[in-house]
């Protein structure tokens, strides 16, 4: 489908007469296309005017107040007719927190989801003072994060671990700052003292280089943007939120990698024949519980096989579609291979309950009377990835799958879980870890990451590093959009986009080493890259310690 103007009102959407009037010179459509800091210099100018009449200075006050508390978590850039569906998911966040600002409600517990994903290092400063302002104001703020620099302002601390998956789930440290960072094991204390190290391995400079470039891209803020990516390299595409930076790379880059008609998005693109484009993001890797992880990653075929050489098979003529929980022959007839029956809730979101003919197992009794080593294929799915890997040790196929998963940090992780409870992070991983394996057998790829590190504690960063060491030194060609520091600090080559979000947005504010990019002037991102403050530290002008040791997790 494709989206037109209106001719009739041109896209103003307004009857002529409502268009047609005007407050300061300017009509209500003209005014919902600028941005809110210019919106709010308007609302401002309005209110100095002694000709305002009475009627109306109680509305521009109130409008100048909300204007402010969109500005105040760093939402200046945003235009006021913005299409809510065009949000990502931090802006939505910081839209719905500047109405609870904007309430004036005490009293009220506010329960935050990783307030800081898609903020530059640069607005979380901002979006730490609103919820300290809601705190003072009476209210408890109870926010799930990753963040060192909000950790490090918060008045209260509860660590769950000590681990992921099952490992996970008790109290590791619960109380002020000083007490987490005394704490011997803590991987959140190792973090905030500094020891998690991010390190990458020396790049192979003997190999040709090839790379994909991409000329006068123009598309929303884009000003005749031009990219070019390496093979073989880890690039890092930074700036301020709303920059431009997802607009670039997934909006026209892989459009234009997966063969589709620029449409004035692009002038030209060059890159390698036969240039394949994946992209890894936290969208779900499927939608109903007949997804898991080990169908995702390809594990299943070699799994069905196994089985169907085991001597029970043989004796029944079991072959290996029989062992598919997506095939009639062998799945549970209830659930249909699903584990769960949908219950259909008619107006509210459907139910997914535990089949009571196979109670969750998936598969028809017969099929799991066939077993490997004592384990049948219910057994086998129920696994964590860690567990699993110790019991096919002497499968190579099996392991070499199976290890990718565990290299990206889902060790934890059920190989049967359903796909619709892994969080965006966890499908992320997945998705990577089906990346890696293929990369091991030597397809080269474009492999674009839209915020891989959503979700992950240090801890998991650097797995990731070491994930995507491996990739690049396969030869293919990395893209990440973060805003994470770390990161974009032990990326081969940086491109940063800026120098604001919005239409002050959209050019190339630097490009180069993370290096040259923290030492250039012009930089917004480079004075917060992990080598141009103190470790441990919120930012520039941090005064923590140095930490005794560094505790080398990647590399």
């Amino acid at each position: 489908m494709e989206k037109r103007t209106c001719a009739l009102c041109e896209g103003e959407r307004l009857r002529p007469e409502s268009r047609a009037a005007t407050i300061g010179t300017k009509r209500l459509p003209e005014l919902l296309r600028d941005s809110v800091a210019d919106a709010a210099r308007f609302a401002a100018e309005l209110s100095s005017k002694r000709t305002l009449a009475d009627e109306l200075s109680p509305v521009v006050h109130e409008i100048s107040s909300r204007l402010d508390l969109l500005e105040r978590v760093g939402l200046g850039y945003l235009t006021l007719d913005r299409h809510t569906s065009t949000l990502s998911g931090g802006e939505a966040r910081r839209v719905r927190l500047s109405a609870s600002l904007g309430s004036q409600l005490v009293g009220v517990c506010y329960v935050l989801d990783e307030p800081t994903i898609g903020l530059h290092p640069s607005d979380v400063a901002q979006l730490t003072d609103a919820l300290i302002e809601l705190r003072e104001r009476g209210n408890t703020v109870i926010a799930v994060e990753h963040d060192a620099s909000l950790m490090r302002r918060a008045d209260w601390i509860v660590d769950v671990g000590p681990g992921s998956g099952r490992n996970g789930g008790t109290i590791v440290v619960n109380g002020t700052l000083d007490d987490v960072l005394r704490h011997p094991t803590s991987l959140t204390a190792a973090a905030l003292r500094g020891e998690i190290v991010l390190a990458r391995t020396k790049a192979d400079t003997d190999r040709p280089r090839e790379t994909v470039k991409l000329t006068g891209a123009k598309l929303h803020n884009l000003k005749s943007v031009d990219l070019e990516f390496a093979f073989g390299e880890l690039t890092g595409v930074c700036g301020p939120s709303g920059s431009g930076k997802s607009t670039a790379i997934l909006d026209v880059l892989v459009p234009a990698l997966q063969g589709e008609a620029p449409r004035g998005r692009w002038k030209r693109l060059a890159t390698p024949p036969g240039t394949r484009v994946v992209v890894v993001d936290a969208s779900p890797i499927g939608r109903t519980p007949a997804s898991v992880p080990a169908t995702y990653v390809g594990l299943m075929d070699p799994l069905r096989e196994l089985f169907a050489r085991t001597p029970e098979a043989a004796v029944r003529g079991f072959e290996a579609a029989r062992f598919s929980f997506n095939s009639p022959k062998g799945r549970c007839p209830a659930c249909e291979g699903r584990g769960s029956t949908k219950v259909e809730m008619q107006f509210l979101a459907d139910l997914w309950l535990t089949c009571e003919a196979c109670d969750g197992k998936r598969y028809s009794p017969e099929v799991l009377e066939v077993r490997y080593r004592g384990r049948n294929m219910a057994d086998v799915l129920s696994m964590t990835t860690d567990e699993a890997i110790e019991f096919f040790e002497h499968q190579p196929r099996l392991i070499e799958i199976l290890r990718t998963l565990a290299d990206v940090g889902l060790g934890y992780m059920q190989l049967g879980q359903s796909s619709t409870t892994l969080s965006g992070g966890e499908a992320q991983r997945v998705k990577l870890a089906s990346e890696l394996f293929r990369a091991e057998t030597g397809v080269r790829s474009v492999v674009v990451l839209d915020e891989p590190t959503t979700g992950l504690a240090a801890s998991d960063v650097a797995h990731l590093v070491r994930v995507l060491d491996r990739l690049a030194a396969r030869g293919n060609a990395l893209v990440v959009v973060e805003h994470h520091t770390g990161l974009l600090s032990v990326c081969d080559a940086l491109v940063e986009l800026g120098p604001v979000g919005g239409e002050g947005g959209g050019r190339v504010l630097a490009r180069g080493t993370p290096q040259e990019i923290a030492a250039d002037p012009q930089s917004v991102t480079g004075k917060w890259l992990e080598f141009a403050r103190p470790p441990g530290g919120p930012g520039p002008g941090a005064t923590t310690k140095r930490a005794p040791r560094a505790r080398k997790v990647a590399g």
